[in-house]
Order: C-alpha cells, then sequence, then structure tokens
C-alpha cells in the first residue's frame, strides 16, 4: 500500500481537498455546483482538486441527469484509516521502547 498511500495522503493534504471531503462526509453525494457553494473557490478549482482526489482513489463521481455527482470512495478511506492505526500503533511502541 505505500505507493497508493504516498498518493492518498498528498491528496489530502491541501486544505481545499480536506474541506471537500468533510463536506461530502457531511452531505453525502454531491455535485460541482453543490461543492462550490459558500466557496471563494472557483467551479474550475473545483474540478481540478476533484480529478487529484478521484485519482489517488479518494472520490469517485456518477452521472446524475446533466451533472456528475461525487461522492467518497469508502474502501480507500477505510485503506487509509488502517494505514493511520497501524503506523500509530508503531509508533506508540517505539515510544514505549525509548523509555
Amino acid at each position: 500500500m505505500h505507493a497508493n498511500s504516498a498518493r492518498l495522503f498528498a491528496a489530502l493534504g491541501d486544505e481545499t481537498r480536506l474541506r471537500l471531503i468533510a463536506r461530502l462526509c457531511e452531505h453525502g453525494p454531491l455535485s460541482i455546483a453543490r461543492l462550490t457553494e459558500g466557496s471563494k473557490v472557483t467551479r474550475q478549482a473545483i474540478s481540478k482538486h476533484l480529478r487529484v482526489m478521484k485519482k489517488s482513489g479518494l472520490v469517485r463521481s456518477a452521472p446524475r441527469g446533466r451533472e456528475s455527482v461525487w461522492q467518497l470512495a469508502q474502501p480507500t478511506l477505510d485503506e487509509a484509516r488502517r494505514y493511520l492505526k497501524k503506523i500509530s500503533k508503531q509508533w506508540d511502541e517505539a515510544l514505549v521502547r525509548g523509555h
């Protein structure tokens, strides 16, 4: 998972993308128009961020009428959660050994 993890965490390393993830977590699947509402970020910029997130496996889109609706890709988020849990455990063990 290391190569995929690097791409995933690089995608999460942007403030705008983290806000998009938060909105999708809170509201479920949304169109680009809905993701842009109340934001100072343009639709074009949101589209670019969504493409980066799609490439990392964080989100996926599905056509709904004339728009695409974006949603979180739960398997990728679950994989990231497992990876972070593993790293956290390793850090805890290293700290215990260090004392």
